[in-house]
């Protein structure tokens, strides 16, 4: 066959572009799916304790325990598909629970949705007692407010010790942090003295340990500039006090609409990242802090408005394939009923019903909103009050249960076709949805939704998952 360009011709092609993927791949090394937690729990710095998670996981259950006694109830305020179909009489629900306790997988094909409802109640029950809080933030911003300085330094200092304690007695969350305030002209003073504080008594306190998965958020980014002053000032920190290079990691809030598209008309996130200079670990998205730059008046300003989801979109498409994870906003509508028992009495019927609404309508707000960051593929969110765990849980594991038998026949099928475009029902699946299948699993078991067992059962093998790469799963199948 006849070629009209010469081999050195062709050569000088793959040469540059040997070095232009090289830059790329260096610089979008792979999407992160170790371990991400799928919240972040935010507190006043001032109310910190060792046994802080332990603490609050107490509460949630209690919550749970109060307004949704058993799996039906609380499928039922959520909305969890299928809940409709739950029976109401407590017999009816008495006999149906035992059959689920006694297997449940054989009840799943005769009655999926009370399998679901079960399974979900059960897995939130176990999370509130052995790993209430994934992710804390001892918070020194908007969670605490501005104090006197002398109150903040023994803030700082107290929180140290605490930190130190629960490393030593191992209460802390598997992931934890601290929030200071903003590099504003208003704010930086307080806000690196308070860093200072923290980090020198922890210093002290743990000789020159950190705990595992430690993190500075800083909130209300605007410039690089910022983020370039936190990197350095953390460089000298570790040189002083004897970190572990580049152990202190930081991560950016994008609350303000100059951190999406800056004066220039440029996108904001990367440059913001790359100011860290290697330290930056994520990015999160400040939902409310964001809608007001925008001049969205307060009873327009909420999670799902089509603004947040633009600067959701923004802040994803900077990040994918970075390693960089990022992280949804809050529900601010507490589960906290208006009414508590007074000293020496009962609260009225009436008084019950109304915190019941109350506790009900904030479960299913967050629980929608949820939802609606991880259909948005933001698998990681705020939670502000213990009373919001139960529903975190739920909605994270409703998610990919419901999502776990199409998304295992869909990739079985198609792996055994090595990839060929299939027809799982009347879905249609070609190459690109491969690594979309595989995300599924990959996500799902990262947060701890899925187990290893119900990933396996698709067909795939321990070894494919780990590779994370469907076209890599693929080729090899094909060799």
């Amino acid at each position: 066959m006849k070629l009209t360009l010469t081999n050195d011709e062709v050569q000088i092609f793959h040469d540059q572009l040997a070095e232009s993927n090289k830059q790329f791949s260096e610089q979008y090394k792979d999407d992160a799916f170790e371990r991400q937690p799928v919240h972040t729990v935010y507190g006043g710095a001032h109310l910190f304790k060792a046994a802080f998670t332990s603490k609050l996981g107490g509460i949630g259950l209690n919550t749970l325990n109060t307004y949704a006694p058993n799996y039906a109830v609380f499928a039922k305020i959520l909305g969890i598909p299928g809940a409709e179909s739950l029976p109401g009489v407590s017999t009816e629900l008495t006999d149906l629970t035992a059959a689920l306790d006694a297997d449940s997988e054989a009840v799943r094909k005769v009655f999926p949705a009370a399998w679901l409802a079960y399974t979900v109640y059960k897995r939130v029950v176990h999370k509130l007692n052995t790993e209430p809080i994934e992710d804390n933030r001892i918070d020194f911003e908007d969670g605490y407010g501005n104090r006197p300085d002398e109150e903040e330094d023994g803030h700082a200092v107290n929180a140290a010790d605490e930190v130190a304690k629960g490393m030593e007695a191992g209460t802390l969350s598997p992931f934890i942090g601290i929030r200071i305030k903003s590099f504003t002209d208003e704010c930086k003073v307080r806000s690196i003295r308070t860093l200072d504080l923290f980090l020198t008594r922890l210093a002290e306190k743990t000789d020159s340990k950190l705990p595992s998965n430690f993190v500075i958020t800083l909130p209300k980014v605007t410039i690089a500039e910022q983020v370039a002053a936190l990197a350095q000032i953390l460089d000298k920190m570790e040189k002083k006090l004897g970190y572990a290079e580049k152990s202190l990691k930081l991560e950016i809030m994008i609350e303000t609409t100059q951190s999406i598209i800056n004066n220039r008309g440029e996108n904001t996130v990367p440059l913001l990242v790359a100011a860290g200079d290697g330290r930056c670990r994520s990015a999160i998205f400040g939902t409310y802090d964001y809608t007001a730059s925008c001049n969205i008046t307060a009873a327009h300003q909420s999670h799902t408005h089509p603004a947040s989801d633009f600067a959701r979109h923004v802040l994803q498409a900077s990040s994918a394939g970075t390693g960089i994870t990022i992280s949804d906003g809050a529900t601010t509508i507490m589960p906290i009923g208006p009414h508590r028992p007074p000293k020496d009495g009962q609260l009225t019927n009436l008084q019950i019903a109304e915190n019941r609404a109350v506790v009900n309508s904030a479960w299913k707000l967050h629980y929608d909103n949820i939802m609606h960051s991880l259909r948005h593929a933001y698998y990681q969110g705020w939670d502000l009050n213990p009373g919001q765990l139960p529903v975190r849980y739920a909605a994270v594991d409703t998610f990919f249960l419901t999502g776990l038998q199409d998304s295992s026949a869909r990739l079985d099928a198609f792996l055994n076709k090595a990839a060929q475009a299939t027809l799982v029902g009347n879905t249609f699946d070609d190459a690109a949805t491969g690594q979309g299948l595989l995300n599924f699993f990959l996500r799902g078991l990262a947060c701890g939704a899925i187990t290893e067992e119900e990933a396996l059962a698709t067909g795939i093998t321990l070894a494919e998952l780990r590779s994370r790469s469907f076209v890599q799963i693929v080729t090899n199948r094909t060799q």
